[in-house]
């Protein structure tokens, strides 16, 4: 062991005489210790819900659409629908029809945004309806004939908060109604609930349904007609490319949206909150490195006759210093390290044992906990750099001390 780890690893075990010194010790590899935990369970949250949401919205929507310019929709889409299909990187596609109506059952109601599907299209680029009640989804199979009581399925929260279940008969109102000498009359048709699906997120369980596409096309009197061409590719990274190869393989008249683009400032708001999160958090590590300020500086004090001896010795200046930097970095390091332990314990544990949510409050029903290797990483050297930092005043004095100065009165 080189001489100044010797000496600071020595002056650590504080005497009986010290023990003040020992106390604020301890207090400062605590304080290190709580604050680093404390920014990898902070971090590894902020991961999940990035992590969750990304993850869901992804997985529940297309990730690239295809839509008509003017807004009008997409006609004559089988052939278009088939021909893109064919593109490189796609490896699903889907037609949709969507408006937003109202749901009623009895006298409570809700607004949802309803979406006429072809099922075994829809689950190619989306897994929304992967969770639903057994059954419900080849309910909405294309029918031969017209059904006088279409078949519906409703996001769980939707149907709770209307009063539904599975079985019930629900009351859709569409804005596009029929032209009376007494102006619009908005349509009502009534639907069968088939089924409910339940994501754990609360943008899609609220406020979505799904129905068959002709039966969407006869209540939105569009026939024939599609809101948009949603697709899912292999690499939803390639989003924008991809997109930008379906608007030219399309033609004039269509646009393309993706997820990136629809979930943009979501996802920047997340990235703030972390950044936020971790200037906040580590304060904590601040507030220690104080804490090993006053430690080592109470050391010095009490160390001044000992320093001068050595130095009497022979001991250099320099020296004397890394003594006292070698002392915060052990400092440091022990804590630290005990915060690594702890944060990444407790992040373990919180992702085994979820902590349930209100989804309606925070969107997802679950804290999500996704701890990262290169967090663990980021968090150490910023608190050892920190840890460092205050001991360069108490390091420096110590090299200061002048020998003769300090044994005049010994």
């Amino acid at each position: 062991m080189r001489f100044e780890l010797f000496i600071a690893a020595r002056y650590l075990k504080a005497k009986r005489r010290q023990a003040v010194v020992g106390v604020v010790t301890a207090i400062s590899v605590a304080g290190v210790a709580a604050g680093v935990a404390a920014l990898i369970i902070a971090l590894a949250v902020t991961n999940g819900m990035r992590r969750d949401l990304q993850d869901r919205l992804v997985d529940s929507s297309a990730h690239v659409q295809l839509m008509g310019v003017e807004g009008d929709g997409i006609r004559d889409w089988k052939p278009l629908l088939a021909r893109l299909r064919k593109l490189p990187h796609i490896i699903g596609a889907a037609g949709e029809l969507n408006e937003q109506v109202m749901v009623a059952h009895g006298a409570r109601a809700g607004f949802a945004l309803v979406v006429g599907i072809v099922p075994k299209d829809e689950q190619t680029v989306s897994t929304l309806l992967k969770d639903a009640t057994p059954g419900s989804v080849r309910a909405l199979e294309p029918a031969s004939e017209i059904d006088p009581v279409p078949p519906i399925v409703l996001g769980k929260d939707l149907a709770d908060s209307i009063g539904a279940t599975i079985g019930d008969s629900v009351m859709l109102v569409s804005p596009q109604g029929e032209l009376t000498p007494m102006g619009i009359v908005p349509k009502s048709v009534p639907f069968r609930l088939v089924g409910t699906y339940h994501t754990g997120f609360y943008q899609y369980d609220s406020a979505w349904g799904y129905m068959r596409l002709a039966d969407a096309q006869r209540l939105y009197d569009e026939p024939d007609l599609l809101s948009a061409m949603s697709f899912k590719i292999d690499d939803r990274d390639l989003a924008p490319e991809v997109g930008r190869e379906i608007e030219q393989a399309a033609g004039k008249g269509f646009m393309t949206t993706n997820w990136m683009e629809q979930n943009r400032e979501l996802f920047r708001a997340l990235k703030l909150e972390q950044y936020v999160t971790f200037i906040v958090i580590a304060l904590i590590v601040i507030v220690a490195a104080l804490n090993i300020l006053i430690a080592l500086t109470m050391m010095v004090m009490e160390k001044t006759r000992d320093i001068a001896v050595l130095m009497s010795f022979g001991v250099a200046p320099e020296q004397v210093r890394r003594i006292f930097l070698l002392q915060g970095l052990l400092i440091s390091v022990v804590g630290t390290a005990l915060g690594l332990v702890l944060g990444y314990a407790a992040s373990w544990l919180g992702a085994r044992y979820p902590i349930h949510l209100s989804a309606d409050v925070y969107t997802i029903d679950r804290l999500p906990f996704a701890p990262r290797l290169i967090d663990g990483v980021i968090v150490a050297a910023v608190a050892i750099g920190i840890s460092l930092l205050a001991t360069l005043y108490p390091a420096r004095a110590a090299a200061k001390i002048l020998p003769a100065e300090a044994l005049r009165y010994e």
